[in-house]
């Protein structure tokens, strides 16, 4: 397998190597896999959501009024 750019566009993709080897030349260059990692595996933000618990004192007063 192998990673193509198209010089145009700019769209890299992967493809094997016999179709690589009959596309590269003037419209598509060999690029490296970790360009092409960057471009297909865009990382999404992480969004951390905040839980209120109750403290140890609420968890206590809790018990008591049982």
């Amino acid at each position: 397998m192998k990673c193509l750019k198209d010089t145009k566009t700019g769209t890299i993709t992967r493809v094997s190597n016999l179709e690589a080897f009959q596309k590269a030349g003037n419209r598509f260059q060999y690029v490296s896999k970790s360009e092409w990692k960057a471009v297909t595996r865009k990382s999404t933000p992480v969004v951390e959501v905040k839980t209120e618990e109750p403290t140890i004192s609420e968890k206590q007063l809790k018990n008591k009024k049982k």
